[in-house]
């Protein structure tokens, strides 16, 4: 018996993954093997860039809400801790985001952690 190829579900699959390669250089965007293996590694990369762009973006509201908490005379682990002892569930986004363009309503939040 004859092994069955199903071409309809392989040529979609290929096409698929060479849509993904528009744009790509050389081979790499019209040859099937070049092709599929850059994809799969730059969706690996886009994986990980989606873990690091949290990442840094955490630091970013730290350092932001740690400059702004000096200004106010504390310093970012005491106005963090005040805010957990005083059950403040602030995130950190959110007071980044008073650091930056409220300073008054964060100035507040200040003071009533200290």
């Amino acid at each position: 018996m004859p092994r069955s190829q199903n071409k309809v579900a392989s040529h979609r699959r290929r096409r698929k993954f060479l849509k993904l390669a528009k744009g790509y250089w050389g081979l790499r965007k019209n040859v099937w093997t070049v092709a599929k293996n850059h994809i799969e590694k730059g969706l690996q990369h886009a994986f990980v860039g989606r873990k690091l762009k949290k990442r840094e973006f955490r630091k970013l509201w730290i350092v932001r809400i740690n400059a702004a908490a000096r200004m106010n005379g504390t310093t970012y682990s005491r106005l963090i801790n005040g805010l957990k002892k005083n059950n403040i569930d602030i995130n950190r986004k959110v007071l980044a985001d008073f650091a930056m363009n409220q300073p008054d309503v964060f100035a507040s939040i200040c003071k009533k952690v200290a």
